[in-house]
């Protein structure tokens, strides 16, 4: 599981640089220094994505643990979307509380100061964590497929929302539309606009995929022009 993580990494995040390279030549110009150590924490934060990764694969195999299913009929067909959707706010909530809390100064300093010193963050930074802040990002999904009822295919989507939002809010320049990013629907959507503002500012902007924590704390903090 932790070599399928650093795969996915890989692919996602040189996908993504790659593209970069074609859009925006030159953004992440004199920044190869800054790249190989976002390659090498992120390959330690694959090592502890993997053991929870596996170990839910085990269970869900080997032992019938987890609440994962491969019948669609298992359960009514409209948990399919509304289970996607309970695993995206959720996760979202675990993220923007334990985010904001990462900003505290003890925290910040032992761990996610890692993350920051990706100054300006490149697409290769999604998984570039200390490895306290890793275990924090790792443990959350497995621990919903024992509680949750998730179809297999649902928790792939999952995984790809997941791994497409963490590159695409790093990548230093916005992909999505400006009619989506700055409409109704996109003041409440996160993209490389908004996340890009937390990495300028600090303070403000902690969500992962939605802005609605933001907006009820006063931590919004509005977008970058990224």
């Amino acid at each position: 599981m932790t070599v399928i993580v650093a795969l996915r990494y890989f692919a996602s995040s040189g996908a993504f640089a790659w593209l970069t390279s074609r859009m925006r030549p030159g953004l992440y110009r004199g920044l190869a220094p800054q790249i190989r150590r976002e390659l090498t924490w992120s390959l330690a934060s694959a090592a502890i994505y993997g053991v929870p990764a596996g170990m839910v694969a085990w269970g869900w195999q080997a032992q019938g643990w987890t609440q994962v299913y491969a019948r669609a009929d298992d359960h009514p067909l409209w948990w399919l979307p509304a289970s996607f959707l309970a695993y995206l706010l959720l996760h979202d909530a675990w993220f923007y509380w334990t985010h904001r809390w990462m900003h505290r100064p003890a925290p910040f300093r032992l761990a996610h100061a890692v993350h920051h010193a990706s100054r300006p963050p490149t697409a290769w930074a999604a998984m570039s964590f200390h490895p306290v802040e890793a275990l924090t990002g790792a443990v959350v999904i497995p621990a919903l497929v024992f509680v949750v009822p998730v179809h297999v295919a649902v928790l792939g989507l999952v995984l790809a929302v997941m791994t497409l939002m963490g590159v695409t809010n790093h990548m230093g320049w916005e992909m999505f539309p400006r009619r989506l990013v700055h409409s109704r629907a996109g003041r409440w959507l996160i993209t490389a606009s908004h996340h890009q503002r937390h990495h300028e500012q600090y303070r403000g902007n902690y969500g992962l995929y939605f802005r609605h924590w933001d907006h009820l704390c006063g931590t919004d903090r509005g977008l970058a022009p990224a």
